[in-house]
């Protein structure tokens, strides 16, 4: 009886290896402290990146793994291989792409100004001695530095974070003047903060999904996964359930 049942289960392993593949399975990094792209609800990571992400898996075969890390580590990550695939909200921009590979555009936005709900500043609170929070690595944190800071625009302090939750937070405290951020995450975050949106800064970034340099298979495999899911219609369902 025994020998029987050894017997099967080889045969059963026989035929899986013969007529089956598992399938590739890739870790995902990301910053879950960019809502509505990610954020971390009940202990789970989630957001309008982590639902795109798993869509264009499911179409095209293969597995994903989600790891929340620092902004600023996420690039890093790719050029070490700890990561596959980063989908953080990140904006294609000409430095990053010196040293990844950027999927097609998949959502566009400008940065914005947030300061504190009781404040009655407005733009030009981006001039003079105010201290500005940003999150350290972002696109806003380079506009403060290159636009404000080395123009002599700005004198106050850059306040840099490892996430925009601790941004918002010294915000709210009023430990910040303003904060620059992604204007759909800046207004998630106004909504229950005590900080409100005073201005729009047009940047017109493009945000994709990043992968190591040299991967042009997996970055093409993303693009394929990415029109689909645009064309069947699944991409709008996603803009609607958050946004």
């Amino acid at each position: 009886m025994k020998k029987s049942l050894v017997l099967i289960l080889v045969l059963l392993a026989v035929v899986t290896l013969s007529t089956g593949v598992m399938a590739q399975r890739y870790v995902v990094g990301t910053n879950a402290s960019f809502p509505p792209f990610e954020y971390v609800e009940d202990g789970e990571i989630v957001g309008f990146d982590i639902d795109l992400v798993k869509e264009i898996a499911e179409l095209q075969g293969f597995e994903v793994e989600f790891r929340d890390i620092s902004f600023d580590s996420l690039i890093p990550g790719l050029a070490s291989g700890s990561l596959d695939i980063v989908a953080a909200g990140m904006t294609i921009t000409e430095a990053r792409k010196e040293v990844v590979a950027f999927s097609d555009p998949y959502y566009s936005a400008n940065q914005s100004v947030l300061v504190h709900q009781d404040s009655e500043e407005d733009l030009t609170v981006l001039f003079g001695d105010n201290d500005i929070g940003v999150q350290t690595g972002t696109t806003g944190d380079t506009w403060v530095r290159e636009k404000l800071m080395e123009r002599d625009i700005l004198t106050g302090d850059i306040r840099n974070y490892d996430s925009y939750v601790f941004v918002i937070r010294d915000l709210a405290n009023e430990n910040i003047d303003a904060a620059v951020l992604d204007k759909p995450v800046a207004e998630t975050y106004s909504k229950n903060n005590p900080v409100k949106v005073v201005a729009e800064l047009i940047t017109g970034e493009e945000y994709g999904i990043a992968v190591s340099k040299n991967n042009s298979e997996l970055q093409k495999e993303i693009n394929e996964g990415l029109a689909k899911v645009i064309e069947n219609g699944t991409m709008d369902e996603l803009i609607e359930k958050y946004f």
